[in-house]
């Protein structure tokens, strides 16, 4: 185990708030756990941190900032003095200036995303207890991910992202998508635990945000999943398919402020001895949508 014990939230800009409290809750089923004026906390039914996911009211969509949770303080003093030194500016986060949540250190990654750590945030559990549980909790809605997995980001310099991640953070590289002659970095998929990848980039303007990925159980649950989204005329961009990279199985939509999600299923264990997957940029089309073998134009197109 590193520092990073693992993803721990997304803070996402929304347009409508109201509206996308009602997506988010009756569509991809998360729970509200808290609100403020300007901001709303979920968290899905088998997360037992307060929120995992933050809707923030603005005039833009896209992505506020991608937190992850530090082993300790102690690990924590080291990451920033690590992350001085690889230069970038960090600022600190005070306890309370977000519902739940203790002291965090923020700061801005080379493709202009902003990341924070933190060690502290309270926990209210899950409905099944961690006494004699059942399996899942009665009254779920929606399509009812166990978690938030993982995001995807663009951005231009990828090689100096993937260093940040790999020599600062700790993270492993797990897989990656090469120009066919080697020469630069299209794609890449970093995971700071055993999962297929926590956090990825993929070539793009820098700052944007890709998709937040809801991890479900199976095949079963991608397929009901598309079900539940064309019940509610939610728009799907890709329906039922596999990856090449990751080997999951997935369907990509929209939330009403045009941010994709995904719900993303099975998928490999990456091991700390897991070597990494290499794919060509001319295989990509089957790297990311096994079946198809070709991208659909939105899927690089509609960031936000």
């Amino acid at each position: 185990m590193g520092a990073i014990l693992r993803l721990g939230r997304l803070e996402l800009r929304v347009l409508d708030l109201e509206e996308s409290v009602k997506y988010y809750t009756d569509v991809i089923g998360l729970e509200v756990t808290g609100r403020e004026e300007n901001r709303v906390y979920l968290k899905a039914w088998d997360e037992y941190d307060h929120h995992s996911i933050i809707l923030q009211k603005a005039d833009t969509a896209g992505m506020d900032h991608m937190a992850f949770k530090v082993k300790d303080i102690y690990e924590l003093e080291k990451l920033e003095y690590k992350i001085e030194q690889f230069g970038c500016t960090i600022s600190r986060i005070s306890k309370g200036a977000r519902l739940a949540e203790g002291e965090a250190i923020r700061f801005q990654i080379p493709t202009g995303h902003y990341m924070e750590l933190y060690t502290d945030i309270e926990q209210v559990g899950t409905k099944t207890g961690t006494l004699n549980p059942h399996p899942w909790p009665d009254g779920l809605k929606g399509i009812a991910p166990h978690r938030l997995d993982h995001a995807l980001l663009t951005g231009d310099d990828l090689k100096t992202a993937t260093r940040f991640f790999t020599e600062v953070l700790g993270f492993k590289q797990t897989e990656r998508i090469i120009t066919v002659d080697g020469e630069d970095l299209v794609g890449s998929f970093l995971s700071a635990t055993n999962k297929a990848h926590d956090v990825a980039f993929v070539k793009g303007p820098d700052g944007k945000f890709h998709h937040a990925g809801f991890y479900v159980d199976n095949w079963y649950e991608v397929l009901k999943a598309a079900d539940i989204l064309t019940k509610n005329d939610v728009q799907v961009e890709i329906t039922p398919t596999r990856h090449g990279i990751t080997r999951g199985q997935t369907v990509y939509f929209f939330d009403p402020s045009g941010n994709r999600n995904e719900a993303f299923a099975s998928g490999y264990m990456s091991y700390a001895d897991f070597p990494t997957i290499t794919w060509t940029e001319d295989k990509i089309g089957a790297g990311i949508f096994y079946h198809r073998r070709e991208l659909v134009e939105s899927f690089s197109k509609a960031l936000t």
